[in-house]
């Protein structure tokens, strides 16, 4: 909750579907997912959804900076069941991103289907937190599903998708990084001409896909990308 005790309105748009095990919302950019430090990181996206539901709990998180899909749980049961789809890995998300540099859609290394593979292990940048950094020695192993969907809104920027196999933190970000290619409007990553772009992170999370708590049968959802 925040100042006075009353979270503020859900924006028309952001609950993209509900019944009573589960809510699933489009996150603005710029929006805390759960709770941060301090007075300032009350007002997060589930205070908000708690305000209208108050048996909505949280299964994962986007950055603050990213847009887009997320879902939560309507109560312990259907929080456990999903915790555990994204732990098996039985949750499917892409993600739009704009990147700096120009990746042509002839790259080699591609599948059939014009998908690259990224699989670097990451680990917390603890001197630099919250920053992660690829790490052989002693970092986790992250997968990411990366492939060209045309040129960016900018010179010298492209449009990809992407697809996190794994979950680790900022992924996508330092992945996509590690190729030269930062994503546009990332204070953390980018250089300042590339930060500068955009006044907010080019990362939304276009696409979910999960089985339903309840059913077992597999759901899912699409948001646009609003860049």
């Amino acid at each position: 909750m925040v100042e006075g005790g009353l979270a503020p309105p859900l924006p028309t748009g952001m609950v993209v579907a509900v019944d009573e095990h589960l809510v699933v919302l489009n996150k603005p950019a710029g929006l805390l997912s759960v709770p941060g430090k301090g007075p300032a990181g009350a007002d997060c996206l589930s205070a908000r959804v708690q305000a209208v539901y108050p048996d909505a709990l949280v299964v994962h998180r986007l950055d603050m900076g990213t847009s887009g899909l997320l879902v939560m749980a309507r109560g312990a049961t259907h929080q456990r069941a999903l915790s555990q789809a994204f732990a098996q890995r039985l949750v499917h998300k892409r993600y739009e991103a704009v990147v700096a540099g120009v990746i042509n859609t002839n790259t080699p290394g591609a599948d059939a289907q014009g998908w690259h593979h990224i699989d670097l292990p990451l680990i917390t940048d603890w001197p630099n937190r919250p920053r992660s950094k690829v790490c052989h020695e002693l970092g986790k192993p992250s997968l990411t599903r990366w492939r060209v969907l045309g040129s960016g809104p900018w010179p010298n920027t492209t449009r990809v998708l992407l697809e996190p196999v794994t979950g680790r933190s900022h992924q996508l970000r330092v992945h996509m990084l590690s190729l030269g290619h930062p994503m546009v409007g990332d204070g953390l990553y980018a250089s300042g001409p590339t930060q500068a772009l955009a006044d907010r992170l080019l990362l939304h999370a276009a696409h979910l896909s999960l089985p339903h708590p309840a059913t077992g049968e597999r759901v899912q959802w699409n948001a646009p990308t609003p860049f």
